[in-house]
C-alpha cells in the first residue's frame, strides 16, 4: 500500500514537472530577437529544472526499490538473508551511478558505473562464500578477488582508452606522453 502511494507522488510530481514545461514550450514567438533570446533562456532554464526533477525522482525510485528488496530479504535467515542484502544494496548503487552518468555523462562517470557493478558483484560473491567452509571458502574467496580484479583492470582500461581517444581529437597528448619532435624544433 505504502509502495503504490509512493509510486503515485512520483508521478504526481513528474506529470506536474512536465506539464510546467508545456507553456514554455508552446509560447508563440515575437518578430523581436529579444523576446527570442529571453524565451530561449527560459526554455532552457525549465529544461535544466526537468533534468533535475527527473534526476531526483529518478534516485527516489531507487530508493523505494532498494527497501522493497531489503524487505524481501527480511523472510530469511543465516546467510541467504545476508546475501540478499548484499545484491539489493550493491543493485541500489549500480543503479546511483548509472543514473549520475546518464545526468552527467563522461568517462569518470562510466568508470564509476563499472566500479560499482564491480564491487556489488564482490560484495555478493564474498557473501557467497560464506556458506563453504575451509579450503573451498578460501578458493571461492580467492576466485571473488581475482574476479573483481579484472573487472576493475577492464573499466580502468575503458576509461583509459576513452580519456585518449578525447585526448586524440583535441589534439592534446595524454598525460605522461612526451612531446612529439615536430613541437620541438629549433628557432634559427
Amino acid at each position: 500500500m505504502k509502495m503504490t502511494t509512493l509510486y503515485a507522488a512520483l508521478s504526481g510530481a513528474f506529470l506536474l514537472g512536465a506539464a510546467t514545461l508545456v507553456p514554455a514550450q508552446t509560447t508563440g514567438t515575437t518578430a523581436g530577437t529579444t523576446a527570442d533570446t529571453g524565451n530561449s533562456k527560459s526554455v532552457q532554464h525549465s529544461e535544466k529544472k526537468a533534468a533535475k526533477n527527473e534526476y531526483k525522482a529518478e534516485e527516489d525510485r531507487i530508493e523505494a526499490d532498494y527497501k522493497a528488496a531489503k524487505e524481501k530479504c527480511k523472510s530469511m535467515s543465516g546467510n541467504a538473508k545476508d546475501v540478499c542484502e548484499k545484491e539489493a544494496k550493491g543493485q541500489e548503487k549500480v543503479a546511483k551511478a548509472e543514473a549520475k552518468a546518464k545526468q552527467k555523462p563522461s568517462a569518470n562517470s562510466e568508470y564509476d558505473v563499472a566500479k560499482a557493478k564491480a564491487d556489488a558483484d564482490y560484495d555478493v560473491a564474498k557473501e557467497k562464500c560464506d556458506d563453504q567452509k575451509g579450503k573451498e571458502k578460501s578458493a571461492c574467496k580467492k576466485q571473488a578477488k581475482a574476479d573483481h580484479d579484472k573487472a576493475m583492470a577492464e573499466a580502468k582500461s575503458k576509461k583509459s582508452n576513452v580519456a585518449s581517444n578525447a585526448s586524440a581529437k583535441h589534439g592534446t597528448a595524454p598525460m605522461g606522453t612526451p612531446p612529439s619532435s615536430s613541437n620541438t624544433g629549433t628557432s634559427k
